[in-house]
C-alpha cells in the first residue's frame, strides 16, 4: 500500500468512526456490506459549444476576429457541478444567449488524452495541462483575453446570478480596469441585513490566527451580509453533524470579507478582514481558505459546494492527504472508495 493510499484508508477509518458514533453506520464488521456512490450525473454539452482542436493560439485569434473572447471549461465524467453549470444556468435564455454571442466556449476533460497546444505554442494532453494550471475542482472556467492570458477564473461552479457578472465582467473587458472582487462589489445590491450566520465553532474576536505555538489547522470563512449562498452553507452544510466534528480540529474563524475587523494572519501578519480578503484574492461568498497547522495555505473552497466536497476539503487537510497527492480530485476519489468499503453511502452532490 503507497503512503497515499494508507493516508487515505486512515481518514477514511477515523471518519468510519466519527459516522458510527454520530449514527450512520450500521452492522458489525462482518456485516458490512460496500456503501452505494450517488449523486454522479452525466452532462450532455450543448451542440454550440466549439469543436476545437485545442490549438489556443488559433482559437484565440478566430474569437478575436468574431469579437469574442475564448471560454474554456474543464470537465470531468459524472461532474453533478458540470451538470448543475449546463443544465441550471445554460439552460436560461438570456444566460445562453448572452455566452453565445460573446465567447467560444471549449471543454476540456481534466482527465483527457487530447493534445493541447497554449498560446506559446508547449504541447500538453487535457490531464497535464490542468495539472499545470493546478485544475482542483470540475468545472473549473478560465476566461483568456485577445493576447492568451486569463482574464478571470471561476474555481467550481457558481449560481446564475454570480455567473451572469462573471460573464459581464469578462464580455465587457473589466479587468483592465478593475479587480473582479471590486467589481461584484459595486453590482451586487446592497445588504438588508446587518448580520452573519453565527456557529458555535467560530472564534470570538480579537482574531489571532499565528500559529505560533499552536498546532491546530485553520479554517477561514470568508461571508458577506444578506448572502444567499452563505444561508444555504449555514443551514445545509455547516449543520451536519460530521461537518461540525471535522470543524472542531481546526482554528475556525468567520470573517466579513468587507468589513474593516482587524485579524492577526496565519503568517503572523496584522490586518483587516477586508485588506485580507483582498490579498487573497477573494471573490466570492462563502469562500473557506483552509490553513495547515504551519499558517501555510493548502486549499480553498470559492464556488457553491455541497456537504461531500466541503467535508472533504476539510480531511484533505486534516489527514494529511495534500501532502502526498497535490490532485484533489483523486484525493476525493480514493476517500469516497475508502468510505464504500466501511459500509457508508457517499453521495457526491448532497
Amino acid at each position: 500500500m503507497s503512503r497515499s493510499q494508507f493516508c487515505y484508508v486512515a481518514a477514511a477509518t477515523l471518519l468510519a468512526g466519527m459516522l458510527g458514533a454520530s449514527g450512520y453506520a450500521q452492522g458489525s464488521e462482518a456485516e458490512v456490506k460496500r456503501g452505494e456512490f450517488l449523486g454522479a450525473r452525466p452532462t450532455e454539452y450543448p451542440a454550440w459549444f466549439k469543436e476545437s482542436f485545442l490549438d489556443f493560439h488559433e482559437d484565440i485569434e478566430e474569437a478575436r476576429q468574431a469579437g469574442k473572447r475564448v471560454l474554456v471549461m474543464f470537465h470531468q465524467d459524472g461532474c453533478p457541478y458540470c451538470s448543475q453549470l449546463v443544465e441550471v444556468n445554460l439552460a436560461q435564455k438570456d444566460i445562453e444567449s448572452y455566452v453565445r454571442d460573446r465567447f467560444d466556449v471549449i471543454a476540456v476533460n481534466m482527465w483527457g488524452d487530447r493534445e493541447v497546444v497554449t498560446v506559446a505554442g508547449k504541447a500538453y494532453t487535457e490531464k497535464t495541462f490542468a495539472a499545470a494550471l493546478r485544475v482542483q475542482f470540475t468545472p473549473t472556467l478560465i476566461f483568456f483575453d485577445e493576447q492568451g492570458k486569463v482574464a478571470l477564473r471561476l474555481n467550481g461552479y457558481q449560481p446564475p446570478a454570480e455567473f451572469k457578472l462573471a460573464l459581464q465582467y469578462v464580455a465587457e473587458k473589466r479587468e483592465q480596469a478593475q479587480p473582479y472582487r471590486d467589481y461584484l462589489q459595486a453590482h451586487l445590491p446592497p445588504p438588508k441585513e446587518k448580520r452573519l450566520n453565527r456557529e458555535p465553532f467560530f472564534a470570538k474576536a480579537p482574531y489571532n490566527l499565528s500559529r505560533s505555538g499552536n498546532a491546530k489547522p485553520v479554517a477561514v470563512f470568508f461571508e458577506q451580509l444578506d448572502c444567499p449562498n452563505c444561508d444555504t452553507l449555514h443551514a445545509r452544510v455547516l449543520a451536519d453533524g460530521l461537518t461540525r466534528e471535522l470543524l472542531q480540529k481546526f482554528d475556525t474563524v468567520q470573517l466579513d470579507m468587507w468589513s474593516h475587523t482587524p485579524v492577526t494572519t496565519p503568517g503572523d501578519q496584522p490586518t483587516t478582514a477586508r485588506e485580507w480578503a483582498r490579498q487573497l484574492n477573494i471573490s466570492y461568498a462563502p469562500s473557506i481558505v483552509l490553513f495547515d497547522s504551519t499558517g501555510a495555505e493548502v486549499i480553498r473552497s470559492e464556488a457553491f459546494f455541497k456537504t461531500f466536497h466541503t467535508q472533504s476539503l476539510l480531511d484533505y487537510v486534516l489527514s494529511g492527504g495534500y501532502r502526498h497527492e497535490p490532485n484533489f480530485q483523486r484525493f476525493i476519489s480514493e476517500r469516497a472508495e475508502a468510505l464504500r468499503d466501511q459500509g457508508i453511502d457517499v453521495d457526491i452532490f448532497n
